[in-house]
């Protein structure tokens, strides 16, 4: 029940951070930017990927040249190639945006979440960091995401249990992502965040997954960005500081 009760606080905080961002316009177009910048990266990097998919599959299974039903298999070979491009898309989609904006999302969260006494790093150094964190972030993704790709292909399950598991996994990701500028203001290190995001599991998975569901929806991954980041400071503020 507790669970449950976190899990609707968690999308409750995304909810503040929509309303926060409507009331202070200017710091939602200022967050923007950053995120059409990736958002055209991304775009580019998906259309090469969906016009080269099956030169690539065929380029992946040589072994199958002499199979009567190739062109079927590297069919699927290609759609699984543009599926698998799409869902890393989606996963490190805040990661990049994140690295790109850091110093416009610092300011968004500072205004969000005002710390007194608390003095700003400068770019050149909070960028870096945020980076690495991002790679190792990513690198704990690929180790639940990679498997989960491969379940897909399992009739029932890879259409039922997988997709579930895998918004929650990437929920609590994101989760880990638009809390860092937050925890890292109040001098949390990498491993102490996590542990206070598996601590708070509930919240932690109603704010990433209503998040990461937005972000499955192309645009509006672009729109939601800076409401996720103030949404992640308030939750920060009022649950976990």
């Amino acid at each position: 029940m507790r669970s449950l009760r976190d899990f609707a606080a968690g999308v409750g905080f995304f909810l503040q951070g929509l309303g926060w961002v409507a009331r202070n316009g200017r710091w939602w177009l200022f967050g923007l930017i950053p995120a059409l910048i990736a958002f055209a990266v991304y775009v580019v990097a998906l259309v090469l990927l969906g016009t080269n998919a099956s030169d690539l599959a065929e380029f992946l299974t040589p072994f199958a040249d002499s199979w009567s039903w190739r062109g079927t298999f590297r069919t699927l070979i290609g759609v699984a190639l543009v599926l698998g491009g799409l869902a890393l898309a989606v996963l490190t989609f805040t990661a990049l945006t994140l690295a790109i904006g850091e110093p416009f999302y610092e300011k968004l969260s500072a205004a969000v979440d005002v710390l007194p006494d608390v003095e700003e790093q400068p770019w050149w150094r909070t960028v870096p960091r945020s980076i690495r964190d991002s790679l190792v972030t990513l690198g704990w993704v690929l180790v639940f995401t990679v498997p989960l790709f491969f379940l897909g292909f399992v009739p029932v399950i890879g259409q039922t249990v997988v997709p579930v598991i895998g918004a929650a996994v990437s929920g609590f990701f994101l989760t880990v992502e638009l809390t860092m500028l937050a925890l890292e203001r109040r001098g949390r290190s990498r491993r102490e965040r996590f542990a206070l995001l598996r601590a708070n599991k509930g919240l932690a998975l109603g704010f990433g997954v209503v998040v990461f569901l937005l972000f499955l929806v192309p645009f509006v991954a672009v729109l939601a960005m800076p409401a996720a980041v103030a949404g992640a400071a308030l939750l920060v503020r009022d649950r976990l500081a």
